[in-house]
């Protein structure tokens, strides 16, 4: 493992430990003072911390804490030209890639807020290496038709491939379903990466602008442009869609296709589910404390409670109270062709299966755009939404029952629009 971990990592892991270590201390002094107040001792000017000696003690262990991270992030800092050796690990290494997404999945967001050097940036990835929008490659090396592949939350570009385990036990790549499509299609295959714990409406953002600057100094013609989203991916690229028409961007005038897989385009029920555990964790005094560990998960997993897509949809709001679904509907982009895959570990579709199942983190209906209300229902003709039986979400990645129909859909839909 760790020919996997680079140099600037361990000043990371030294940052993500101080906050870990003020957070444990703040929940403790939150339990503290709730026991005290049931005996009638009052708090602090805020109602969770403590008063007098306690509450100086608290404060100066906070104080050495951040002291101590302060200081051995300085003296990580300047080791790190020293331990340069350790960065000759390849930069995109699966399984570095895959413990960082996760993570970035999970606290992204506060990742970004503190400058930790694990907050992934948004970039494209060209044939395994970072893509400079303002520096693009030879027009030898590219085409005309550009695919792009938008990974969900927790996840990477790398995702996108499947891999096999090779006998000296190192992961090896197999087979790329992005890069198969784009072969049969004459597509130059892009992956996006990004860090999935922002909210999502700040990731179609910056989407959006990435593609403008992509467009405009590509080396050749963009004649079309085809997405293929996953899980959460499929909302960033809606809302990279929506604010592009509101800011009259013209990158979308070469987009012609999308295709979801797995989206939950009206939310998913786990992301609910934490939610009614905050609301229950802050009933009592005694258990309000502990309501910090549950609102560590960041500003993407809480966007999954309804499926937010635009600033408005979650802006003003406390994201960990219960509210109703508040969004603004956001209908599919005129003119683009649309396709909804979804999965359910059924056997096959009936009403209970739709109820129960899905595909085990995205319920039919709402992979499928639909709603109980009318005005938020998003409209996939019947040739353009497929369900695919005794599925999970992550087997939509790999599955080559799913490939074929996608590949199908883009051909058919290319001889349609030709």
């Amino acid at each position: 493992m760790a020919s996997h971990v680079r140099a600037s990592d361990l000043r990371a892991a030294a940052r993500l430990a101080t906050g870990a270590t003020l957070g444990t201390t703040r929940i403790v002094e939150g339990v503290h003072q709730s026991v005290w107040s049931t005996m009638g001792v009052p708090a602090a000017q805020q109602p969770d911390r403590t008063r007098g000696l306690t509450g100086l003690v608290y404060r100066c262990v906070n104080g050495i804490t951040q002291a101590v991270g302060t200081g051995l992030e300085a003296v990580l800092t300047r080791l790190e030209p020293l331990l340069g050796a350790m960065d000759a690990a390849p930069p995109q290494s699966p399984q570095r890639l895959a413990v960082v997404a996760a993570l970035n999945g999970v606290i992204g967001d506060r990742l970004l807020a503190d400058g930790n050097p694990l907050a992934l940036p948004m970039t494209l990835q060209l044939h395994g290496h970072a893509l400079d929008p303002d520096a693009p490659p030879p027009a030898s090396a590219v085409g005309g038709k550009i695919l792009l592949l938008v990974h969900g939350l927790c996840m990477n570009d790398l995702q996108w491939q499947t891999w096999r385990k090779a006998a000296d036990g190192s992961l090896q790549p197999g087979l790329d379903h992005g890069q198969a499509l784009a072969l049969a299609q004459g597509f130059t295959p892009l992956y996006l990466r990004y860090n999935s714990g922002r909210h999502v409406s700040d990731n179609g953002r910056d989407l959006s602008a990435l593609l403008q600057r992509l467009l405009a100094t590509w080396p050749v013609p963009v004649h079309e442009l085809v997405v293929v989203t996953h899980s959460l991916g499929g909302l960033v690229t809606r809302s990279a869609v929506h604010q592009a028409q509101l800011q009259g961007q013209d990158w979308i005038a070469r987009l012609t296709r999308i295709v979801f897989l797995g989206t939950p385009h009206h939310g998913a029920p786990l992301e609910r589910a934490g939610n009614w555990v905050d609301g229950l964790l802050g009933s009592t005094p005694w258990s309000a404390p502990f309501a910090r560990l549950a609102q560590l998960r960041s500003s993407g997993i809480t966007d999954l409670r309804h499926g937010n897509l635009i600033e408005a949809d979650w802006f003003g709001r406390d994201r960990f109270h219960r509210h109703a679904d508040g969004r603004q509907p956001v209908p599919l982009p005129a003119g683009v062709a649309c396709l909804a895959v979804a999965a359910t570990l059924a056997a096959r579709r009936s009403l209970l299966a739709e109820r129960l199942f899905g595909d085990g983190l995205v319920p039919l209906r709402s992979a499928l755009g639909q709603h109980d209300d009318p005005a938020r229902c998003l409209v996939f003709g019947l040739p353009d939404q497929a369900t695919v039986h005794r599925t999970s979400h992550l087997q939509l990645l790999s599955d080559p029952a799913v490939g074929r129909l996608v590949g199908d859909w883009l051909a058919r839909n290319d001889a349609a629009g030709s």
